[in-house]
């Protein structure tokens, strides 16, 4: 099972780093880790898609730091959970997912997170599926636990009272999917519950059901999120996440494209880099000692070898030089094959996925951000007639040859 570390710096760095809030006070997480007694906490991970992303690793960072000190991990996958669908800053209703399409997306979580989380060994964490217990409930047990909570409760939160004032509809499963998420708490009887902090108010439900249905204290950690300069936290809801599983030099390029305000968190939430280092980074930068080209060239290169490994992202960062210094091509361009004989040109953008929709390949070609074997596109209108060999490149790192 393995010592229990109790050492003040490492407890300190664990309760700090990436931290936003923890309830009901970091002094009460502090004194129960300093106890020397062995917690369980656990994370849940949804299978809303079939990749883990850098957002996901923020927690499962925060897991792992836990396990070195000894601790009983437990890294949740949300078999049911990942069927309603978490509302939690959402203005919309989430697409429902069936059965097959959850256990389809979740095949791959346990080999990504093993990139961040050890599940072998003598303290290995240990994977669960929420429907173990969320699926043998009855009706009765269902009604029962509601009895905890409120209509107030519920429809008080920020992404309700938006869609009640844009005469959006609230779908009542959407009102039960906290109290599926405070249920999970109860039925694995955890100390501790980490998450991002979009995920307080469930968190805090499974906090109060601990109290109530077991007399017992449960501790939430929450994590700051990694979020653009819009305040749009990086993810799959918002279409500008990194997959854990994406390749290196493509996980390289995204990272360079992030603007120097993310290069700090990027370093303390992102990576093993200490609180001091991030902080002397954070200073460096301030006072323009460092390039945050160079700062981020060395993010991007930690966070490629950790998913993948040392030699991946040297590779990856010769590419990357390679491609925007020196003005080359990539040496493996995505193939896709276009058999339409001609093709508007932002059908033609949507179809490589060069863009999401044709809203955004007009926006593309409007800022003469396409080309085309090296001539930029102006018109968007333009039909292009596809042949074999093209190359499209779309911004600076995005390319793509059709066969």
């Amino acid at each position: 099972m393995g010592k229990i570390i109790v050492n003040a710096e490492k407890i300190k760095e664990v309760l700090k780093k990436g931290v936003e809030k923890i309830y009901p006070s970091p002094e009460a997480l502090e004194k129960l880790l300093k106890s020397g007694k062995r917690i369980r906490l656990y994370c849940g991970f949804d299978p809303t898609s079939p990749n883990l992303h850098i957002g996901n690793a923020i927690q499962l960072r925060k897991l792992a730091q836990f396990q070195k000190l000894g601790h009983e991990v437990i890294f949740l996958i949300g078999d049911f959970t990942g069927m309603i669908g978490d509302p939690s800053d959402k203005t919309a209703t989430r697409k429902k997912l069936n059965r097959r399409e959850t256990l389809k997306n979740l095949k791959n979580y346990k080999k990504q997170a093993s990139k961040i989380l050890d599940f072998s060994g003598k303290n290995s964490a240990k994977v669960l599926y929420n429907g173990e217990w969320n699926n043998k409930l009855k009706f009765g047990d269902l009604i029962e636990l509601a009895s905890n909570f409120t209509v107030q409760q519920m429809i008080i939160r920020d992404m309700f009272q938006e869609r009640i004032k844009s005469n959006k509809p609230i779908y009542l499963h959407e009102f039960l999917y906290p109290l599926a998420q405070a249920y999970d708490s109860v039925a694995m009887d955890v100390d501790l519950e980490v998450g991002g902090n979009d995920q307080t108010f469930n968190m805090l439900c499974g906090r109060d059901l601990m109290k109530t249905l077991k007399n017992k204290e449960k501790l939430v950690l929450t994590t700051k999120m990694l979020v653009d300069p819009s305040g749009r936290k990086m993810g799959k809801t918002e279409g500008n996440m990194i997959n854990l599983d994406e390749k290196p030099d493509q996980m390289y390029g995204k990272i360079m494209s992030w603007t120097d305000e993310l290069i700090v968190p990027g370093f303390e939430l992102c990576t093993d880099f200490s609180l001091n280092d991030t902080e002397k980074i954070y200073e460096n930068l301030k006072i323009g000692k460092t390039n945050p080209r160079n700062e981020k060239a060395k993010l991007a290169k930690e966070m490629v070898t950790i998913q993948h490994n040392r030699e991946a992202a040297e590779r990856a960062e010769e590419e990357f030089d390679r491609i925007f210094k020196g003005g080359s091509q990539p040496t493996d361009i995505p193939e896709i094959k276009i058999s339409d004989k001609k093709i508007l040109v932002c059908d033609l953008l949507v179809k490589a996925k060069l863009a999401l929709s044709k809203s955004e390949a007009k926006r593309l070609v409007e800022q003469g951000a396409i080309d085309i074997d090296e001539i930029v596109l102006s018109d968007w209108r333009k039909e292009i007639a596809p042949k074999k060999g093209m190359i499209i490149r779309a911004g600076k790192r995005k390319f793509v040859k059709l066969i």
